[in-house]
C-alpha cells in the first residue's frame, strides 16, 4: 500500500500554508485533516482541489447538508472509507440526523443492488427515459 508524507503546516511551504489557512478560514476550524496534508506533497493539486471543493459544496440549488448527504453516498458506494468518515462528520455538521443517516444508508445500499441486477442482466433502458 502507498504511503505517502503528510505535509504538517509547521513544514509546509508558503503556497502550501496559503491554501490551509484558506481551508482553515472558510470551514472555521483551527485543524488541517489529513486528506490536504497528503495532497499538500503537489501543491497545484492541493490548490486545485481546494479550489474546486469549495465551488461545488457551496450552497446553492441544494443546501449544504443535501452536497455532503451526496458526497457521503458516492463515498460509501465508492469504498472510500476516509472520505466516508470525514463525509459522515461533514454531513452532521450541517444538520443530519441519525435518522436521515439510516435512510440515505437505505437508499445507498438499494441502488447498490439494482445497479448490481440491471448491469448483471444488462438491462436495455427503457426508449422512454431517454
Amino acid at each position: 500500500m502507498p504511503t505517502v508524507t503528510l505535509i504538517e503546516y509547521g513544514d509546509a511551504s508558503p503556497e502550501v500554508r496559503a491554501v490551509y489557512d484558506d481551508i482553515m478560514r472558510t470551514r472555521k476550524i483551527d485543524w488541517i485533516n489529513n486528506f490536504w496534508k497528503a495532497l499538500a506533497n503537489h501543491p497545484p493539486t492541493l490548490r486545485r482541489t481546494w479550489e474546486s471543493l469549495k465551488d461545488v459544496m457551496a450552497p446553492g440549488a441544494l443546501d449544504v447538508v443535501t452536497k455532503e448527504m451526496l458526497y457521503l453516498a458516492v463515498s460509501v458506494a465508492h469504498n472510500c472509507e476516509y472520505c466516508t468518515y470525514s463525509h459522515t462528520a461533514g454531513a452532521r455538521r450541517a444538520g443530519m440526523t441519525e435518522a436521515m443517516l439510516g435512510e440515505l444508508m437505505a437508499v445507498v445500499a438499494m441502488a447498490s443492488e439494482t445497479n448490481a441486477l440491471a448491469n448483471g442482466y444488462r438491462v436495455p433502458v427503457d426508449e422512454r427515459f431517454r
